[in-house]
């Protein structure tokens, strides 16, 4: 019989050290509600991570002062990887960053993945605004 998880926080984030902010902010929402907290990195496959090693260091190292794991996974498909990953860690939360200036497919994909799970997302600006998807109480067709 497997054990349920202890309900958890999920950040997503990129490899880019102003990802920090939403490792912070999953931080103060896990301690707010008691739940765990862990950082979720997908990126495309590759032969060569010197492009993002550092950035991805910074995180690991925010991440563990923060009492967080960070997990880094490799795939063409980010949404379905980080819904699955949402799944093992049993998240009540997800958090992630506002898309840029286009529409975010993977912010809509993972909300379709995961209709009910609460999606915030942070923006890059210093006052830490925060959007969010609410779960929804039925599945998308």
């Amino acid at each position: 019989m497997n054990a349920v998880k202890k309900p958890s926080v999920l950040v997503c984030v990129t490899g880019q050290y102003d990802c920090d902010r939403l490792i912070e902010a999953g931080f103060e929402k896990a301690a707010e509600e008691g739940l765990a907290l862990h950082v979720f990195c997908v990126h495309t496959p590759t032969n060569d991570l010197t492009s993002f090693s550092d950035e991805l260091e910074y995180l690991y190292r925010t991440a563990k002062d923060l009492g967080a794991d960070m997990t880094v996974s490799f795939s063409h498909n980010a949404p379905g990887s980080a819904a699955d990953f949402a799944h093992k860690v049993n998240a009540k939360y997800l958090i992630t960053g506002v898309p840029d200036e286009r529409p975010n497919g993977f912010v809509l994909t993972l909300h379709k993945l995961l209709p009910r799970m609460q999606i915030t997302m942070v923006t890059k600006e210093g006052d830490k605004l925060l959007y969010s998807l609410e779960a929804t109480k039925r599945a998308y067709a």
